[in-house]
């Protein structure tokens, strides 16, 4: 082989490399705080580095449950049914247990209080080929769409998606490598703010779901909260994921985003 071949062949290998992963397994004690096992991913997009507990679960495939809204808003926005983060999502007057579903909203509303029925009738109008292609072009984890469960393949059924691949999803989304325009990349990113701090600015999106098979639960109640952290002139993108069977705890919902800030701190972030 030319030397210089073989040489321009180690460059390529070595650019492509893997991101080095360090392994927290101290972080251990913010799960058991909130008494929900799980596993925690953080990518650093200046060093290009993972800091890990339990990498290998970071591994494992779930439901993506409402972390899906991001994809699902993205979708919407692309195909012009969503216009912007003042489009009106019209309660369907159907009333339900989470008592901040029974209203109208905007998209802005809708995400931020993770509202499932709204998200639904998106889906619907979005319809099974359109998401099929764009949840393909945009890579987003293992989704199994078919007409018969369009409007909840993100909540129930064999749809997977990993830590890994919801950091990567994001870190592309930021960086612009999908098939969204970053017009509307930049809606989302108003609508994914959750804090505005001298120091940093937080976005995220939490996730609950049980896989159900008609009335009988078939696992366990599967929790996330990914986003990402702009600071300084660095980027800090996130994946939590906990589980835990059911009846889960009154900690289960906050307790994602309490395990991932309390991490964030530890770890100089926020």
């Amino acid at each position: 082989m030319n030397p210089l071949s073989f040489l321009s062949i180690l460059f390529l290998l070595s650019a492509y490399q893997s991101p080095s992963v360090v392994e927290r397994p101290d972080l251990a004690r913010f799960f058991d705080e909130e008494q929900l096992p799980g596993s925690f991913l953080l990518y650093d997009l200046k060093k290009d580095t993972y800091t890990a507990y339990r990498y290998e679960r970071c591994q494992q495939t779930f439901l993506p449950a409402s972390t899906f809204k991001i994809a699902n808003t993205l979708i919407g926005l692309e195909t012009g049914i969503l216009q912007d983060e003042n489009t009106p999502m019209k309660w369907d007057s159907v009333k339900r247990d989470v008592a901040a579903w029974n209203q109208d909203h905007t998209l802005r509303s809708a995400f931020q209080v993770s509202c499932v029925p709204c998200y639904r009738e998106l889906a619907r109008r979005i319809g099974r080929d359109r998401m099929t292609s764009f949840v393909k072009k945009a890579r987003y984890g293992h989704m199994d769409i078919h007409a018969s469960n369009l409007d909840q393949f993100w909540l129930t059924g064999k749809s997977r998606i990993s830590q890994v691949e919801e950091i990567d999803f994001l870190k592309r989304i930021y960086q612009g490598n999908v098939p969204f325009s970053e017009r509307n990349r930049a809606i989302l990113k108003k609508v994914m703010l959750l804090e505005d701090k001298p120091g940093y600015r937080l976005y995220g999106k939490t996730g609950w779901a049980t896989n159900v098979d008609g009335t009988t639960v078939t696992g366990p109640n599967i929790g996330w909260f990914v986003g990402y952290v702009e600071k300084g002139d660095n980027v800090y993108f996130f994946a939590t994921n906990v589980e835990h069977t059911s009846p889960v705890p009154d900690t289960f919902a906050s307790g994602r985003r309490r395990i991932t800030e309390k991490i964030l701190a530890e770890l100089g972030i926020l």
